[in-house]
């Protein structure tokens, strides 16, 4: 059980260092191809938006040919157009490369929810979650920080197309040491999967706040190493980078897995919102302390708020789970779409003060999602023990 998991980890963490690759050089991107600070994050947007209609297809093709398969099948299908994305002979080709990256990331990112409950899930309990989430905060660091550093010696396209060796490597593990964990299961009812998660409305909450939780995060460190290049910080795109590593705290996502055990997914994701938006006010000042504090305060939020609201996922659908991970990723990941583009508009009128507002505002509408999806819980409970009461 301890390698299938050393596999999956490092099969997830592959995936996610390549869907944020360009996160941190965009400015450099900016230049080389000559385009805006937003369209730059178009590098970053035009990968979630292909992860988001991806899920449609993924996460109901899990829920029929096991999720072991989608997993393998899925890293290798993502080494090809990594390979291409650092070969991109214009802006457009790269758009082009990342949207491949992104069409196949569901069949690893998606399909990994479900499948690390039913497969790690009695083994770990919550803190299976956590430990993937983990994983995932990994790989994103090799993503960011790493490509920035590679870029500044050996240039953008060997850091990107580089990072093609992660899935490749995940795949000859997993293909070995992946436990099957056997036939999902399935609703079997005409209007289910999809269209009976569609209906899901506390998995609808669920993943309205985790998308408002993500497009803050995106776009606070999509657009933070503008403001870091700009006075009067006036770092280089290699130092600014840096800022990345505060993803160390993404090992926060462990202890909110074993916290959400006690208090409930809910309260948990609750307290990872309001860290959340205390860390966009005090980024605000242009004073380094306070910029990296929020900014560390906005790493753990996210990744323990993540961690709850999977939990909550898992927990919203007994059935057709691969379809609830569709639903909630599509959702999420169009949230992150916008959270690399609509910032850079508002970085591009409003500087900082622009990013930290529209940031405000999907945390509160996450704290509202949370707050309004107790009421739709306590409603199906209620349902539930009446149709349990209800006479054969």
């Amino acid at each position: 059980m301890a390698a299938g998991m050393a596999g999956f980890l490092l099969g997830s963490a592959g995936m996610f260092a390549t869907m944020y690759s360009t996160q941190a050089i965009l400015p450099e991107l900016g230049r080389d191809f000559r385009v805006s600070p937003a369209h730059a994050g178009l590098t970053v947007s035009t990968v979630v938006i292909a992860i988001a209609a991806g899920v449609w297809i993924w996460g109901p093709l899990s829920d029929r040919i096991g999720r072991r398969r989608s997993i393998v099948l899925a890293s290798g299908l993502l080494v090809a157009p990594t390979v291409a994305a650092g070969l991109a002979p214009t802006f457009e080709a790269l758009l082009a490369c990342r949207a491949l990256q992104g069409l196949c990331m569901p069949g690893l990112l998606a399909v990994g929810v479900p499948y690390v409950m039913e497969a790690f899930g009695p083994w770990l309990g919550g803190r299976a979650m956590g430990v993937y989430v983990s994983a995932l905060v990994a790989g994103g660091l090799i993503g960011r920080v790493g490509v920035a550093l590679l870029a500044a010696v050996v240039g953008w396209r060997w850091a990107v197309g580089g990072l093609a060796v992660l899935p490749a490597a995940g795949l000859v593990v997993m293909a070995r040491s992946l436990p099957d964990v056997g036939a999902p299961a399935r609703s079997g009812r005409r209007g289910g999967g999809i269209l009976g998660q569609l209906r899901n409305g506390q998995l609808l909450r669920i993943a309205l706040a985790g998308g408002a939780l993500f497009f803050t995060f995106v776009g606070v460190f999509s657009y933070v190493v503008y403001r870091l290049e700009a006075p009067p910080f006036g770092f280089g795109p290699a130092v600014s980078a840096l800022i990345f590593l505060l993803w160390l705290l993404g090992a926060a996502g462990p202890w909110a897995g074993r916290l959400a055990d006690p208090i409930g997914w809910r309260s948990a994701a609750l307290a990872a919102v309001a860290a959340s938006g205390t860390g966009v006010l005090l980024s605000l000042p242009d004073l380094l302390p306070t910029l990296a504090l929020g900014l560390a305060l906005i790493t753990v939020a996210m990744f323990s708020g993540v961690t709850a609201l999977q939990l909550g996922v898992a927990a919203s659908a007994d059935v057709d789970r691969g379809a609830a991970s569709a639903v909630y990723f599509s959702i999420y990941y169009g949230s992150g779409a916008f959270g690399a583009y609509v910032p850079g508009l508002a970085w591009q009128a409003w500087r900082w003060d622009g990013v930290a507002g529209v940031g405000l505002g999907a945390v509160a509408l996450a704290a509202a999602s949370l707050l309004s999806s107790r009421g739709t819980a306590s409603a199906r409970r209620r349902a539930s023990r009446r149709a349990r009461s209800a006479p054969a």
